[in-house]
């Protein structure tokens, strides 16, 4: 089963506006996602404008059907960062309810979520 690995594209941490401002703090965080997502079996990567959570940017979302999901936040955007993601949503991808045992996450996703959410109910 796939696990999307949603990266918020428009997330701007505080300071951006400091810097060059050429690409969002989630322009920089999805192109180093998707480097590291490139090739992974059961992986996709997508980006969208906004998942709410301005307050958390960086943000992303770590979901598949019929598992647990997850949103989570406060990354900087850097290899490290998207290495953890990739490797977490690698795991989840690998569970069958999508929970990942703690002990197993990478330390660059620790403290980072903000939100889970249970799967949607089949339709019957």
């Amino acid at each position: 089963m796939t696990t999307w690995i949603t990266v918020c594209d428009t997330c701007k941490r505080e300071g951006w506006d400091t810097g060059d401002m050429t690409q969002t703090d989630g322009e920089i965080l999805a192109a180093q996602v998707e480097s590291a997502a490139a090739g992974r079996p059961n992986l996709r990567t997508r980006r969208v404008s906004c998942l709410m959570g301005c307050k958390h940017g960086c943000n992303v979302t770590i979901q598949a059907n019929g598992k647990l999901n997850y949103t989570l936040g406060r990354f900087e955007p850097d290899a490290e960062s998207a290495a953890g993601i990739v490797g977490y949503a690698a795991l989840h991808a690998e569970s069958e309810t999508g929970q990942v045992p703690y002990r197993d996450w990478p330390q660059a996703i620790k403290g980072h979520f903000v939100t889970r959410h249970a799967p949607l109910p089949e339709d019957t």
